[in-house]
C-alpha cells in the first residue's frame, strides 16, 4: 500500500511509527536509515497503520473539533458541572483539592499538580457522564498518590469498581 509519511531523523538506534492527531504517519528513524529501510518498515506494519488510521478517523468523527461558539458552550458546561462532581467525590473520598481549573488541553482530560490543584479540559464534556466521573476520581486519587501505582488504582477501584469500563469510554 502507498502511504504518505513524514520522517524525523535523530541519533536514535531504532525506527518508530506514530499516527498523529491529524492522521499523519510519522516515522522516527536513525540518521543512517535508508529510504528503502523506512519503506520496508512501513510495508511490514501496514495492518497496524491501517487500523490506527481507522481508529483516528472514528475518534475524529465522534469528537470533531468544535467551533468557537460550541467551545464556549462546552467551557460553560465544564465550569458548571465539574466543580460539583469534584465536590461530590471529594466528600466521598475524604480528599480536598486546592482548586480547580478548566483548560483547553487537547492531549489529556485532567491533571493534578504537585500542590493538588486539579485541571480538567473542557473537551471532557463531549463524553458520557460515567467517563467524566472516572476522570474526576482519577485526578482526586492523585492527591495521595502522585503516580499510577497499585495503591492509586486500588483507591480508584474502592470508589468506582467499574472504572476500567468507564476508562474505555474515553477512547471512543
Amino acid at each position: 500500500m502507498n502511504y504518505t509519511y513524514y520522517v524525523i531523523r535523530s541519533k536514535r538506534k531504532t525506527m518508530g511509527l506514530e499516527i498523529t492527531k491529524d492522521s499523519r504517519i510519522l516515522v522516527r528513524a536513525p540518521m543512517h536509515a535508508t529510504k528503502r529501510d523506512i519503506e520496508q518498515m512501513i510495508d511490514k506494519h501496514a495492518p497496524w497503520i491501517d487500523s490506527h488510521l481507522e481508529k483516528q478517523r472514528m475518534r475524529m468523527a465522534a469528537h470533531p473539533e468544535p467551533s468557537g461558539d460550541a467551545q464556549q458552550v462546552l467551557v460553560s458546561q465544564a465550569m458548571a458541572f465539574l466543580p460539583a462532581r469534584v465536590a461530590y467525590y471529594s466528600s466521598l473520598m475524604g480528599l480536598a483539592p486546592t482548586g480547580i481549573t478548566i483548560t483547553g488541553a487537547e492531549k489529556r482530560f485532567g491533571s493534578c499538580s504537585p500542590k493538588n490543584r486539579l485541571c480538567f479540559s473542557w473537551r471532557l464534556m463531549q463524553y458520557p457522564e460515567a467517563a467524566i466521573d472516572y476522570v474526576v476520581v482519577h485526578e482526586l486519587a492523585h492527591i495521595p498518590h502522585k503516580n499510577h501505582g497499585k495503591a492509586f488504582y486500588t483507591l480508584i477501584e474502592s470508589y468506582m469498581p467499574d472504572y476500567k469500563e468507564r476508562k474505555k469510554l474515553l477512547r471512543g
